[in-house]
């Protein structure tokens, strides 16, 4: 059983490469095939569905990503350049789902995320963390869209979008929503 310190070293690296992944793509494009980054598309997301196990959060995101595990292999099969295309839709599209059938039945996953600092919320917090999914699922399903979008685009136009300006887009909504979730405590107090 790999200790905690390595668990967290090999999340760093998974997503750090997941990020990295649309300019690696475009970076190797007509050098390297596309079958070998469909591979580490493959091996991204089985990585990760190796890491949640035994999590709190695996009962909301294995589903999701063992369906792009699922969907990459066979597209991959078929089209390579396609399914090396859509790796980064389809995790968005992946987090898009999590997010919102954490909705039908509680805990949240927003919920989830916070009770590894806060186990125990009180009724407003629960009803705040709801609405904060809520909006994640709709930022997700937006985002996935967009992304779909610049699959036949340019190839600099998929790389732009789904490497950079959709990480700085959740950037700016996670610390938009820190700074609500602050002001929200300070008048809570």
């Amino acid at each position: 059983m790999p200790s905690s310190r390595n668990k967290s070293a090999a999340t760093a690296l998974l997503a750090l490469l997941g990020a990295a992944y649309p300019f690696l793509v475009y970076a190797g494009s007509g050098r390297i095939p596309s079958a070998a980054w469909v591979l580490l598309a493959l091996s991204l997301a089985t990585g990760r569905l190796l890491l949640l196990r035994r999590q709190a959060l695996a009962r909301h995101l294995l589903p999701p990503l063992a369906f792009v595990v699922a969907a990459m292999a066979a597209l991959g099969a078929m089209d390579a350049l396609l399914a090396a295309r859509l790796y980064p839709i389809l995790m968005g599209a992946a987090f898009a789902a999590a997010f919102g059938l954490s909705l039908r039945r509680d805990p949240t996953l927003i919920e989830v995320f916070a009770a590894l600092a806060e186990p125990d919320p009180d009724a407003a917090a629960r009803a705040y963390m709801r609405k904060v999914t809520w909006v994640w699922f709709v930022f997700l399903s937006l985002n996935a869209l967009a992304a779909t979008a610049t699959l036949f685009a340019p190839a600099w136009v998929w790389t732009l979008y789904n490497g950079l300006i959709s990480y700085l887009l959740i950037g700016t909504l996670f610390l938009g929503e820190w700074l609500v979730r602050r002001r929200v405590r300070r008048h809570a107090c």
